[in-house]
């Protein structure tokens, strides 16, 4: 009869393997990364915010945002933000959004219109990134503000994204 496993504070038995997490699918690009401040008795503190974009390129985009006090922990914090909030984008065959969208978050106004296939994707920035990491091929996107925010700018695409239905679905509604 073999010695029973040492018990680890942890609760795990010593002799067994550390089981590996899955790596998960799908691509994300850090598209901010701002120093700031708060400013305390003895002077400026300083942190890190880093917005970050995951994808999987087939229909699921998040956005992420989170402080650290250095870059590498913001940027990993902001990913596990990113894949917690994954919005499901519906896709027509031509790689497409089902219609045009509008939205607006703060000072940002975004416009999001579907394109035939082979035209591209006409947008820039952050959202570019956002609907490349969505899996949409060709669209093209116009900001009407002046903004250059790239969080807003983010998310802003994202809350369109979010008020697109399949088509089908929407056919049914019209009638």
């Amino acid at each position: 009869m073999s010695p029973q496993p040492q018990q680890r504070s942890g609760g795990r038995p010593s002799n067994r393997p550390r089981r590996e997490r899955p790596a998960e699918e799908g691509h994300h690009r850090l598209i901010d990364l701002r120093r700031v401040a708060r400013v305390m008795k003895g002077g400026r503190r300083f942190s890190f915010r880093a917005t970050v974009v995951y994808g999987d390129k087939l229909g699921r985009v998040g956005v992420g945002v989170a402080k650290g006090n250095d870059t590498a922990k913001s940027i990993e914090k902001a990913l596990r933000v990113a894949r917690a909030s994954v919005i499901v984008v519906p896709i027509t065959k031509s790689k497409s959004i089902p219609y045009e969208v509008e939205a607006k978050l703060g000072s940002t106004r975004l416009l999001l219109k579907p394109a035939r296939e082979g035209r591209g994707l006409v947008a820039g920035g952050p959202i570019r990134t956002v609907l490349d990491f969505a899996g949409i091929e060709n669209a093209s996107a116009k900001l009407l503000s002046r903004t250059t925010n790239k969080l807003n700018n983010a998310r802003a695409a994202i809350l369109a994204l979010e008020k697109l239905r399949p088509y089908a679905i929407t056919q049914r509604k019209n009638g």
